[in-house]
């Protein structure tokens, strides 16, 4: 939790977090749908599509905090890992996409591999 001295130096605008989050989110959004796409067309089925889905999710994560949140987060001195300057919680930001994702995701799996195989 920040101090108040650290809240008066640089405030956590809500607007900003809000923001954050939607761009989160539609990347999310998109690269579920993408690996979709890559799961139908390799013909994945059953456990090793959802494994799939969850590695890749998850690399998406830690992509995105590496080239946009980590460098921000070590020049502020932030902790490895603190993501509540940027989002709201760290849930949000690293296993949300799983959750927001999944229905795209399985959506476009499913008409690839019908697609492929058929």
């Amino acid at each position: 939790m920040s101090s108040e001295r650290e809240l008066e130096i640089s405030p956590i605008v809500q607007e900003s977090l809000m923001q954050n989050s939607r761009t989160l989110s539609n990347l999310q959004s998109l690269t579920a749908s993408l690996f979709g796409v890559s799961a139908g067309i390799l013909g994945l089925e059953s456990y090793s599509g959802f494994l799939f889905y969850i590695v890749f999710s998850l690399l998406t994560a830690v992509l995105f905090y590496v080239l946009r949140v980590a460098p921000t987060s070590i020049a502020s001195g932030k902790a490895p890992l603190d993501t509540s300057r940027y989002f709201r919680g760290p849930y949000e930001f690293w296993a949300g996409g799983v959750m927001n994702g999944f229905a795209g995701f399985v959506l476009t799996w499913t008409l690839f591999y019908g697609l492929v195989r058929a």
